[in-house]
C-alpha cells in the first residue's frame, strides 16, 4: 500500500488532496443537482466538503480495495479519489432525499 509517516511534506501532500477532492465532488454534486437558493446552493458545499474531509481517507482505502489497486497509487492519490467520492455520495444522496421530502412533506399539509 503507502506509507503516511509523519513527514510535513506527506502530510501536506495529503491533505491538499483531501481539501482538492472534497472541493472537487462538492462541485461535481452541485451541477448534477442544481440548486434553487443559495443558502441550499451554500449548505450543500458544506455539506460536501465536511463528508470529504472526514470520510476521504476511509472510502479511498475502500475504492483501492474493492479495484485492487492498491499498490500503484500513492497516498494522496488515494485521498484525492476517496475525498471526491464521498463528497459527491454525501450530497447527492442528500439531495434526493431532500427534494422526496420536499415533495412530500407539502402534499401532507
Amino acid at each position: 500500500m503507502f506509507d503516511l509517516s509523519n513527514d510535513p511534506g506527506v502530510l501536506f501532500g495529503v491533505w491538499a488532496a483531501k481539501v482538492a477532492g472534497a472541493t472537487a465532488g462538492a462541485g461535481v454534486s452541485l451541477i448534477y443537482f442544481l440548486p434553487k437558493s443559495r443558502r441550499e446552493a451554500a449548505s450543500r458545499f458544506l455539506t460536501g466538503l465536511s463528508c470529504g474531509l472526514v470520510f476521504g481517507g476511509p472510502t479511498g482505502l475502500w475504492l483501492v480495495e474493492r479495484l485492487g489497486i492498491g499498490g500503484e497509487l500513492s497516498g494522496p492519490e488515494v485521498m484525492l479519489t476517496g475525498s471526491a467520492a464521498a463528497s459527491l455520495c454525501a450530497w447527492s444522496v442528500l439531495g434526493v432525499l431532500a427534494r422526496v421530502a420536499e415533495r412530500y412533506g407539502r402534499r401532507g399539509g
